[in-house]
């Protein structure tokens, strides 16, 4: 609803400018018959001020005045039975968005006017409403779920990359949000109106890397049928996010780290530099590190990319927030498929905590969608939770000459090195005391690493 105010002492001409701009139910219209009343209802917040210029108890020049340094941004309609061009011109340069002369085509010019200036009205809102939600949606307090201090050192290292341009590169098992990270730190730093553009090194080839990152001149290559803007030119300005560099070819590498320090490219087949402003953001499962000793990766491109390093943790390392991550997940699945939010119950929660999810939170996101479909009346049970996992296999064989002792040692062994050494742990997945795996770490049956 549009909210219009009509200032006029002409009560007869008022109450038709009124009738007529109420024609379209989108308008809320009050009439007032002088300055005074004008300013004491400015408390109404309206989106459109219509002013007469001659008003009985305060000109309309000052009226104009008063209401632009209370509300600068606020539209306002100067009407008038003045033709004195120079008063129309002097009040467009104060801001005024349009002057209307008294006459018979009044109401229709009135109408025209206020339909371009609610058009703007709209798209300002729209604008600022994408805006809210951009903000709101990748508000890493809210995609980034969790209590668990882990997640929580995250939060910090987040709020330290978003206040500064520095490159970060972000570490971390498959499926453990790395893209989701690199989201919430372009969208809440200084470059959150610019581009975000990812981009997953794994799915180009590798002859068309370089054309993916610099784009290419028409007729460059074999195929190069039109001129193309690479994604390093696509996000100018913003961010760049490249998933999985290690994968990145070791003769791209060079070619990359030349960009970076130039901060500028040159299009495959071209010769006209490009000036570049991008941060660049990485992410890998691989450790970097041990792929330069290995002679993967080029150690001067290690140390320009690195940065701010940021290691997320595994589903399994983050104590409870494998269950918060589950109620949110539930409360989302409930959401887009409009229907009332389930419960887990406590089975169901058991089997998740001694689960140790391999594919972490986006494992963890399947598994809760599929249990939802599965689940009937308003409880998830352990029933309804199943999981598809392609971790790969305990490596403990069977071997006749070994005691049931010696396969238990292993098997406390195999878990304890799966879980960071973490006894409470181990003892919850395995469902035995936490005596049973001390006793056998201190009759040295097991070397904890």
């Amino acid at each position: 609803m549009t909210k219009i105010f009509i200032v006029d002492d002409d009560v007869f001409f008022g109450e038709m400018l009124k009738y007529h701009l109420q024609l379209n139910p989108d308008y809320e219209v009050y009439l007032h018959s002088s300055a005074k009343e004008c300013i004491s209802q400015l408390y109404r917040n309206p989106d459109i001020i219509c002013i007469d210029f001659g008003l009985p108890d305060m000109l309309g020049d000052e009226l104009f005045r008063q209401i632009k340094n209370a509300y600068p941004d606020l539209p306002i309609i100067v009407i008038s039975g003045q033709e004195n061009i120079s008063v129309a011109i002097d009040f467009l340069k104060q801001g005024a968005r349009d002057y209307i002369v008294k006459n018979e085509h009044t109401k229709e010019l009135l109408w025209n006017s206020i339909i371009r200036l609610n058009e703007n009205i709209i798209l300002k809102q729209e604008v600022a409403d994408l805006k809210d939600e951009l903000e709101k949606k990748y508000s890493f307090e809210k995609t980034i779920i969790g209590q668990s201090e882990s997640i929580k050192n995250i939060f910090s290292k987040i709020n330290k990359a978003i206040k500064s341009n520095i490159n970060v590169s972000i570490t971390g098992e498959t499926g453990t949000g790395k893209e989701v990270v690199a989201k919430a730190i372009h969208y809440n730093s200084t470059r959150k109106n610019k581009p975000f553009v990812a981009v997953n090194m794994a799915a180009i080839p590798k002859e068309l890397v370089e054309s993916e990152f610099f784009g290419h001149e028409k007729g460059a290559f074999t195929g190069a049928s039109e001129k193309a803007i690479g994604k390093f030119e696509q996000a100018n300005g913003g961010t760049i996010f490249l998933d999985e560099i290690a994968e990145l070819d070791l003769n791209i590498q060079s070619k990359l780290l030349r960009a970076l320090q130039e901060r500028e490219i040159i299009k495959v087949g071209g010769n006209q530099k490009i000036k570049l402003d991008v941060r660049v953001i990485t992410a890998t499962h691989k450790n970097l590190a041990q792929e330069v000793k290995k002679g993967n990766f080029r150690e001067d491109l290690y140390y320009r990319i690195v940065g701010l390093p940021i290691e997320l943790p595994a589903l399994r390392e983050r104590d409870q927030d494998t269950l918060i991550l589950a109620k949110y997940f539930i409360e989302q699945f409930a959401k887009e498929n409009k229907i009332r939010a389930l419960t887990l119950s406590a089975d169901a929660r058991k089997k998740l905590l001694k689960y140790s999810f391999p594919g972490n939170v986006r494992e963890l996101k399947s598994v809760i969608d599929l249990a939802c479909v599965m689940a009937e009346d308003n409880e998830i049970t352990a029933e309804d939770i199943s999981f598809y996992s392609i971790e790969k296999e305990s490596e403990v064989f069977l071997d006749k000459q070994k005691t049931l002792k010696e396969y238990t040692t292993e098997i406390i062994l195999h878990f304890l090195k799966k879980n960071n050494n973490d006894v409470i742990k181990t003892a919850k997945i395995l469902d035995i005391g936490k005596s049973t795996i001390y006793n056998l770490i201190n009759n040295s049956e097991i070397k904890k690493l």
